[in-house]
């Protein structure tokens, strides 16, 4: 692989990681909430999910896609629902001073997100997308592609982490129970609006 694929891969990387999309949304919505070390296990939990699933789409998960248009359909109307209650979840999430131990209160645990990325339909684009893109035919593809997904995590990582600092540092404005509230709002709308790039997809 010449240094010019590898500068390409890297590029795709961050143009799709540092987009906005379901996981930086929930990570916007989180670092505000949270705070940005609490949001930690969540950015991990992401880029072990791409990892996971990039390399599931190396070994061929892929492929099931094209050969059968019905899992493609079920994959969609798993991540609308999984969607929808993510939306739920973030409006539901009470101001920082009444937060307690609950469900509503506390941000995504690492395997959660990992889990969320078989059902997030940009990933699967990514994935998809990467794969077949930057792997190398022959004896080289298994190699191409775990270089890719090298690449992908060592990329992912930091450029996610940009949505939870930036809702970290939202949390100066977010002072007042009332603003507080009024954000997840608009957060759990725009959540469920990426709902619109599932059916028109």
């Amino acid at each position: 692989m010449t240094l010019l694929n590898l500068l390409a891969m890297a590029s795709f990387a961050f143009v799709t990681s540092v987009t906005p999309g379901p996981n930086n949304l929930m990570l916007l919505a989180s670092g505000a909430n949270f705070g940005f070390r609490r949001t930690l296990p969540h950015m991990l939990g992401i880029s072990l999910g791409m990892a996971l699933l990039l390399t599931c789409v190396l070994g061929g998960l892929g492929e099931l896609f094209s050969r059968f248009p019905l899992l493609q359909l079920l994959l969609r109307i798993a991540g609308i629902g999984y969607l929808l209650w993510l939306s739920w979840k973030i409006l539901q999430t009470p101001p920082r001073s009444l937060q307690q131990d609950t469900d509503d209160a506390r941000p995504f645990a690492w395997w959660q997100a990992v889990l969320f990325q078989f059902v997030n339909p940009k990933a699967w684009i990514m994935a998809i997308t990467a794969v077949s893109s930057f792997t190398l035919a022959g004896e080289a593809y298994w190699a191409s592609g775990m270089l890719l997904v090298l690449v992908f995590v060592t990329i992912n990582l930091p450029a996610i982490s940009v949505w939870a600092g930036f809702g970290t540092l939202m949390q100066q404005f977010l002072s007042t129970a009332a603003r507080q509230i009024h954000f997840n709002r608009v957060m759990a709308v725009l959540t469920a609006l990426t709902i619109v790039l599932i059916v028109q997809r």
